[in-house]
């Protein structure tokens, strides 16, 4: 039995097409095999991993206020809302729990228009570039913050 409430797994548009959609950016895993990953990772880490996938940034944003009230942190696959979404910045910075921000390829190395992150204002930290196993180091990362906040409670976020 886990210490905290489990850490919520958000992924936004067109990751469901991963394995499919341009594999030499994103690789060959599925968002099937993400998944099994992030709840090894979370069973590594005595935590449940509550895991979802949305092509609407609206459903995003209600993902987002329920993870604030059910989950211990996020970790956020946000995909091109990164670039385009000030209601998943404001929804982040209106929980009061620690987000993660993970993606796949490094955003920052590919069209100009993908570096600004209006998401990574919001975040505790981003991670990209390291395939499905940056997901893995954003549940390690987003424990560490829930301990953290669960040992030094601080006011506000």
């Amino acid at each position: 039995m886990s210490d905290i409430k489990p850490v919520h797994v958000l992924n936004g548009p067109n990751l469901n097409l991963l394995g499919v959609r341009e594999p030499e950016i994103y690789g060959r895993a599925t968002l099937a095999d993400i998944e099994a990953l992030c709840h090894e990772a979370g069973a590594r880490h005595g935590v449940g991993i509550v895991f979802e996938q949305t092509n609407h940034e609206g459903v995003l944003v209600d993902l987002i206020q329920r993870a604030g009230q059910e989950a211990c942190a996020i970790v956020i696959n946000p995909a091109a809302y990164t670039h385009t979404s000030i209601a998943l910045l404001d929804a982040l910075k209106g929980v009061d729990v620690p987000a993660v921000e993970v993606h796949l390829s490094q955003p920052a190395a590919r069209e100009p228009f993908r570096a600004p992150s209006y998401v990574a204002r919001a975040a505790s930290g981003s991670i990209s570039g390291f395939g499905p196993m940056g997901y893995a180091l954003g549940i390690e990362a987003a424990v560490q913050l829930a301990r953290a906040r669960q040992n030094h409670p601080v006011k506000g976020k």
